[in-house]
């Protein structure tokens, strides 16, 4: 797909066709118009990336960063509306405290727990990762959160846990995209238990050492580098250990744009777009900047390829 300018671009470019179809049928229930509906950049003023404050760690990117007044304005966060800026617009009121988690499901510890109870912060550290987005665009960020693997292990899930299952807020009147059947609502998304006991995912608090903003996910989102963007779940609010693989939200509406698996592979193309090069979104730059050639994984194969030994990488979306 070659984009010129904003006003080329369709929402069945940018959104699944399913969520688009809807979205037109409920606008048109609503009598609203549908001109509005075209993608816009940021409007923000950009500043300078921030400069990583420390020394690069094993699992970190040294590629320039996207800013934070892009990475805090352009999301996917359906729960509070389908374009790209809805969350940065209709979440300044969200409050993101108090604010519990339940662990459910197969393990020795289960429970409702305070997010300071859930969260060790002693264990939280920063990541610098790639971030790539379904829709063949993609950030640097500066994450700061603790590893799944650390909170995983004090809850002690049992042999006969395979799965690990998230589960986002479902509160219509706090979220408001979710007062429309855009999705099967509350959003769940899922990890095979040794993907999730994997040194890089993290639960994310915070980004570009500031506490994490309501358009980003607070107070607690997961943070999968080698997989697109929308297995990263936003307002954490459920954990369950699972013997068998679970439904997930967007492998539920449409499974064949979107699988369990979602690992980054170029030579795998969604079937409504290539996904063999992507347009990085970094400081100075705007979202029609060239393209640059998409990373197997992500570029974090060194890490994470051994655990899709003999699997068909083309069944791994």
């Amino acid at each position: 797909m070659f984009i010129r300018r904003a006003s080329d671009i369709l929402p069945s470019q940018i959104t699944p066709e399913t969520v688009y179809r809807q979205r037109r049928q409920i606008l048109k229930t609503l009598g609203l118009s549908v001109a509005g509906l075209a993608l816009s950049a940021c409007g923000a003023e950009e500043l300078p990336a921030q400069p990583a404050a420390r020394p690069l760690g094993k699992f970190d990117t040294a590629e320039a960063q996207t800013s934070f007044e892009q990475a805090s304005t352009y999301n996917n966060y359906y729960e509070f509306g389908t374009d790209k800026e809805d969350p940065a617009k209709r979440s300044k009121d969200f409050k993101p405290r108090p604010w519990r988690v339940e662990v459910s499901g197969l393990a020795e510890r289960t429970g409702s727990f305070d997010l300071d109870e859930f969260l060790d912060p002693k264990k939280r550290e920063e990541r610098i990762y790639r971030m790539r987005c379904v829709e063949a665009w993609s950030m640097v960020i500066p994450w700061m959160g603790v590893p799944l693997a650390d909170i995983i292990q004090s809850f002690k899930p049992s042999s006969k846990a395979k799965y690990v299952t998230f589960r986002t807020l479902k509160d219509p009147a706090r979220m408001p995209g979710q007062r429309q059947p855009i999705l099967d609502w509350p959003y769940t998304e899922g990890l095979r238990l040794d993907e999730a006991m994997n040194p890089l995912p993290l639960l994310v608090t915070g980004m570009y050492g500031r506490d994490l903003p309501n358009a980003n996910g607070a107070p607690l989102r997961l943070i999968v580098p080698w997989k697109y963007g929308f297995k990263g779940i936003k307002g954490i609010v459920g954990m369950r250990f699972d013997e068998r693989q679970p439904s997930t939200t967007w492998e539920g509406l449409a499974p064949d744009e979107y699988g369990f698996y979602a690992n980054v592979n170029p030579e795998v193309d969604h079937p409504r777009w290539s996904q063999a090069s992507e347009r990085r979104l970094a400081a100075g730059s705007s979202l029609f900047n060239a393209r640059i050639p998409t990373l197997p994984f992500n570029g974090y194969g060194e890490h994470v390829a051994h655990l899709y030994a003999g699997m068909d990488p083309k069944k791994l979306y």
